[in-house]
């Protein structure tokens, strides 16, 4: 299998499968002298772990991240770092009934198809348990951005369920388990989620990831571009159907003039009257708040029985037992603040390395 590497100058390969014995991760270009310990990447994989909630698969993995390489009495030495996560609850016998199978909207079929071998345990490689390495790779990638640069992520929509927006509070994403800024949306959601989880179902969410404090001049304006990098690491994200910066596709139904973002010179300074571009402009960071959107389809681990085919091309039926989550998107949250910052890490050393530090 190809493709396990992204990034640039700040790469990070990832490996394992979701019931193997461990995960892990090496991260190559990270800047030498950075203080950085196990308990900096640890606090960010507590927010992704399962069985946080009862709205999350109910998998018991404490996500014990550990350094093997590239750290020196507590700096980055320039060597790739080497992490690594132990499984410490995977449960393979609850996919025994399904080997022969393929679950309808999971990677089962195409991954079978094209490499003419699958591990059904989970999903093997094609699991999300893999995200768990990038939220750790993410915690390296903030060091490397410091303190000026914040980046938070919070639920919008939860299935058809959407916030409302005059009511978000990022103090709120902390108090609920959905990454909710909308304190009234949160309480509503619980009780629609627990009845889509009683009738076996699920359903898919909209997440919102915002990066402040970004200098502009990040990107580049043909094949580099930030956003374009943005939304193919938003698009690798497991169940990810749909991106959008900015306005998005909201864009269509503007005028030219309500979309242009105007600016003025205010203190010596420029100031945007508006931010309808996500902070980016022809691929390149304009020192805007960067927005960007994406949506998640529902869980396809369902125990509503399903028509499918067999590995011998036979019609069956299939439902799938064991733990999963009833929404993906919540644990998709800080995976996708994770993404974003890899790929600001991966801008700012590109942009260090070209035109020097300004």
């Amino acid at each position: 299998m190809s493709h396990n590497t992204f990034g640039k100058l700040f790469r990070v390969t990832t490996w394992g499968e979701s019931h193997g014995p461990s995960i892990g991760c090496v991260i190559d270009g990270t800047p030498p002298g950075i203080k950085i310990q196990a308990d900096d990447l640890q606090s960010w994989l507590n927010r992704r772990k399962p069985g946080t909630s009862q709205f999350v698969t109910q998998r018991r993995e404490p996500d014990k991240v550990k350094i093997l390489s590239g750290v020196f009495e507590g700096k980055t030495t320039g060597a790739p770092i080497g992490l690594l996560i132990e499984n410490n609850d995977a449960r393979s016998k609850d996919y025994s009934e399904i080997k022969e199978k393929f679950r309808p909207g999971h990677a089962d079929y195409t991954y079978w198809y094209k490499y003419g071998i699958r591990d059904y345990r989970g999903g093997g490689r094609a699991s999300a348990r893999e995200t768990a390495m990038r939220v750790a790779a993410g915690g390296v990638a903030r060091k490397i951005l410091g303190k000026k640069i914040k980046i938070r992520g919070a639920m919008i929509q939860l299935g058809t369920k959407k916030i409302n927006k005059r009511r978000w509070q990022w103090r709120e994403i902390d108090k609920n388990p959905f990454w909710c800024p909308d304190k009234e949306s949160a309480v509503h959601w619980a009780e629609y989620l627990k009845k889509v989880r009683k009738a076996g179902s699920s359903v898919g969410a909209i997440i919102e990831i915002h990066a402040s404090g970004i200098p502009a001049g990040l990107g580049e304006p043909i094949y580099g571009k930030l956003d374009a990098d943005l939304a193919s690491a938003m698009m690798g994200i497991n169940a990810v159907k749909g991106v959008e910066i900015g306005s998005g596709f909201h864009s269509a139904e503007l005028s030219g003039e309500d979309n242009a973002d105007e600016m003025r010179i205010k203190n010596g300074k420029i100031e945007f009257q508006s931010n309808r571009a996500g902070g980016i402009l022809g691929g390149i960071s304009t020192g805007q708040d960067l927005i960007i959107r994406f949506a998640v389809k529902p869980t396809s681990s369902i125990l509503t029985p399903r028509k499918t085919i067999t590995k011998k091309n036979r019609n069956s039926t299939i439902l799938t037992k064991g733990r999963h989550d009833p929404c993906v998107g919540i644990r998709a949250v800080p995976v996708g603040e994770a993404m974003m910052a890899c790929v600001l890490a991966d801008h700012i050393l590109r942009q260090q390395g070209q035109c020097g530090y300004r």
